[in-house]
């Protein structure tokens, strides 16, 4: 299958290490700075003769791709989707799929007018531990689930943001719930049943003043099944990326996953369970270097399954849109002070403009 990527910075050595690991066909490598997609493909080995492009339009029309992963800044990802779909090609988008509902609709709506597949980047769903604690709740080990916690502990300093204009701001980044937290926002509503009725959200800006986003968010979510979910993110932990967790509580059993990125099993507590099935199941975890775990070569092989076998990707654009909503859904009720009843009406990122400038914190 004939591949290409759109975006050579912080997270392309996944995509391409996973479009190897699945056989993939690299016909192209796109990037606004050619130099950038020139380093990705020394440091993969690929060879002299892989074409480059600055202009995704250009690669469309001369390389023909397949299948192409989008992997730019967040606020060009609709307009590149929906031109690589009109194009004919399946597409993998980085999170989060657009930073406007508008914009994923649009993104939805030309997948179904074409009959291509789109995968929405929420890699994480594909760690063991995450797939260990899918198969309890499937199994309906948890009985009724009471509530659901996730927890992003993580540190952006001032480098990180100054390495690339776009960061931090509403037009092409958002805050950190949508940047770092989305993972996890789309986890915990993965496992309480998709349907949000209510969320209560508040956002500030702490400790960066030079971006225009929040850098800590919490929020309250309530589900159409009764069940709550809780939301702490923030880019503010000393010393470091410390930790994303994810919770679940239910009246016959209860599961916590840790580590970096919800990459290893903390605890296992079921009803139907022993101690010798915890401690297999917390002997499960990864260990990945970054964030960035290793599920991006799993969610390559789905997504090239799903179109080799006509049927959806195991994360579709319909999930990017719900955890893309929930975000947007948390930065509505923080900026009105008060609950948002979802479905959300149409909503942006760039909605927000201004929310914290002039921001002060002894």
């Amino acid at each position: 299958m004939r591949y290409a990527l759109i975006g050579c910075g912080r997270v392309s050595h996944n995509h391409i290490a996973a479009a190897l690991d699945n056989g993939l066909e690299i016909v192209a490598l796109c990037d606004l700075e050619i130099e950038n997609a020139a380093s990705l493909r020394d440091k993969f080995a690929l060879p002299d003769s892989l074409p480059l492009f600055a202009d995704y339009h250009e690669m469309l029309r001369v390389c023909q791709p397949e299948l192409v992963a989008v992997a730019t800044f967040s606020g060009t990802h609709a307009d590149i989707a929906v031109d690589c779909i009109e194009a004919g090609c399946h597409v993998i988008i980085e999170k989060p799929i657009a930073l406007s509902l508008a914009d994923a609709d649009r993104i939805i709506e030309a997948e179904k007018r074409m009959g291509v597949k789109v995968c929405a980047n929420h890699q994480n769903r594909f760690n063991a531990a995450v797939q260990q604690m899918r198969a309890a709740r499937r199994a309906g080990r948890f009985g009724k689930i009471l509530y659901g916690t996730t927890a992003i502990r993580w540190s952006r300093d001032e480098a990180y943001y100054r390495s690339a204009d776009w960061r931090g701001t509403w037009a092409q980044d958002g805050g950190t719930l949508m940047n770092q937290c989305i993972h996890a926002i789309d986890l915990l509503r993965w496992m309480l049943g998709n349907d949000v009725a209510e969320v209560v959200g508040m956002t500030d800006n702490l400790m960066h003043p030079y971006i225009e986003g929040e850098d800590f968010g919490l929020a309250l979510l309530r589900f159409a099944n009764g069940s709550y979910g809780v939301i702490e993110g923030s880019v503010n932990t000393f010393g470091g990326d410390w930790e994303e967790t994810l919770t679940l509580f239910g009246e016959k059993g209860m599961a916590k996953l840790g580590g970096t990125c919800v990459n290893r099993v903390d605890a296992w507590r079921f009803a139907d369970g022993d101690a010798a099935e915890s401690q297999e199941v917390e002997n499960c975890g990864e260990n990945p270097p970054n964030v960035y775990g290793f599920g991006h070569k799993s969610l390559y092989a789905d997504m090239i399954s799903a179109i080799c076998d006509d049927r959806k990707p195991y994360v579709d654009s319909a999930a990017g849109r719900r955890a893309l909503e929930t975000v947007l859904a948390i930065y509505r009720s923080a900026a009105d002070g008060k609950p948002v009843k979802l479905p959300l009406p149409d909503c942006a990122s760039t909605d927000f403009e201004g929310r914290f400038d002039g921001n002060v914190h002894s």
